[in-house]
């Protein structure tokens, strides 16, 4: 399995954990305070994780846009 097929599956899951996470607290299955802030402490971590993977790959694109346009006026023309 490459990177980026690892990456979007890990997405994807936590996507659908956040989700899931938002769905059970709306539904009305949370019964104390004790669960609630630990749910909603597990969707902070799951929005928290799929914002750095973002930033990161974000972050890699520009590099690769940069690596690709740079042009070195040091060099020199070997026939010269």
């Amino acid at each position: 399995m490459d990177e980026i097929t690892l990456i979007t599956k890990l997405q994807k899951a936590l996507k659908e954990r956040y989700q899931a996470t938002g769905e059970s607290m709306l539904a009305g299955t949370i019964d104390n305070m004790e669960k609630y802030k630990y749910i909603l402490g597990q969707a902070h971590a799951y929005q928290y994780i799929s914002q750095e993977i973002s930033n990161l790959l974000n972050n890699k694109e520009q590099k690769d846009e940069q690596e690709r346009n740079v042009i070195d006026l040091n060099k020199r023309d070997p026939k010269a």
